[in-house]
């Protein structure tokens, strides 16, 4: 029978001679670390290491590698080196940086698992990275909720703007209660009806573009001239600029745009309708309007995303006033 292999040492800081406990990842890495720097940051490692230590001496089953025992741990190596680095003195070990959503969650049950208390709210901070929020802002949020991160909660609330209203099932939603669930959906439902009054008052528009001939393209015209271009105009009356009716496509792409944004109310529902608007252009075939429009709609569409972005603000302020002054108050 062949024998298995002998593990693996970590790489540096947990290399180190003069260590003086080793603990053993499933995946086979030797982490040489010092039990003094340990038992400071976690009350689980101090008192086990209070207890009687082995040595070569004893007749007992721990394993010893050269003088020193040998705890196997469960976390295995990936996990266990950023933990262990945010356990060690910045002079030894800078923080890790975690940037993946899962690395994360499990270095965080696992500094729950050793009572690493200050170190399970640093760790949790790494969720609040972009890359991270914006694929998981629901898990985020729940997460924030409960370790009862209050400006946590409110950041991964807004990046939550960018799901549907109903979320699909994750599986952290077991971290928080029905009533900050229900907080967080009316939430949602407060922003989706508030970026609707932009609908039905065009005041923002006509006062970035004071004139006709600032955005004709809105409303079907010429910019040479006072005539139609060939882009049909609507005739619904729903959007009227100018006392003009608004060219068919632009009034498709409002309607549409606000349909979205009921239900994902965020500038990136609007970045994204912007870029269809102007993708669809070329079917148009105006040979007026159609060499403007790309760069006209992406300059209308920051002026639209900074008014959706002006509501959002005021309703998370007035949101987290409502739960402040609450006998319900519900974290964020």
């Amino acid at each position: 029978m062949s024998t298995p292999p002998d593990p693996f040492c970590a790489p540096s800081p947990f290399d180190h001679v003069k260590a003086d406990v080793i603990l053993r990842s499933p995946d086979d890495v030797d982490f040489r670390v010092f039990k003094s720097f340990l038992s400071l940051a976690s009350p689980f490692f101090e008192t086990l290491f209070d207890l009687p230590q082995p040595s070569e001496e004893m007749n007992t089953d721990v394993e010893i590698k050269d003088g020193l025992p040998v705890i196997p741990v469960s976390e295995d190596s990936k996990t266990l080196d950023p933990l262990l680095r945010f356990c060690y003195p910045c002079t030894l070990s800078e923080d890790p940086a975690l940037e993946d959503f899962r690395d994360v969650i499990n270095v965080l049950e696992a500094a729950k698992k050793y009572s690493l208390d200050a170190i399970e709210r640093t760790v949790c901070k790494s969720l609040f990275n972009p890359k991270i929020l914006e694929a998981n802002s629901m898990s985020c949020f729940a997460i924030a909720c409960h370790a009862r991160m209050q400006d946590e909660c409110a950041l991964a609330a807004k990046h939550t703007l960018r799901e549907s209203l109903v979320p699909t099932w994750f599986e952290e939603i077991e971290l928080i209660t029905s009533s900050e669930l229900l907080s967080l959906l009316s939430y949602h439902r407060k922003c989706g009806d508030a970026v609707q009054t932009l609908k039905d008052d065009l005041s923002w528009i006509t006062a970035q573009y004071p004139q006709r001939n600032s955005a004709p393209w809105m409303i079907a015209m010429r910019f040479d001239s006072h005539n139609q271009c060939s882009c049909v105009r609507s005739t619904s009356g729903r959007f009227t600029l100018y006392g003009y009716a608004s060219a068919q496509w632009w009034e498709a792409f409002m309607d549409s745009t606000f349909l979205d944004l009921r239900d994902k109310p965020c500038a990136e529902t609007v970045r994204q309708n912007v870029e269809n608007a102007i993708r669809t252009g070329p079917q148009r075939k105006c040979g007026y309007c159609s060499p403007t429009v790309p760069g006209g709609m992406r300059e209308f569409g920051t002026l639209f995303i900074n008014e959706v972005e002006e509501l959002l603000s005021q309703v998370s302020s007035t949101h987290r006033r409502h739960l402040t002054m609450s006998d319900d108050f519900v974290t964020w």
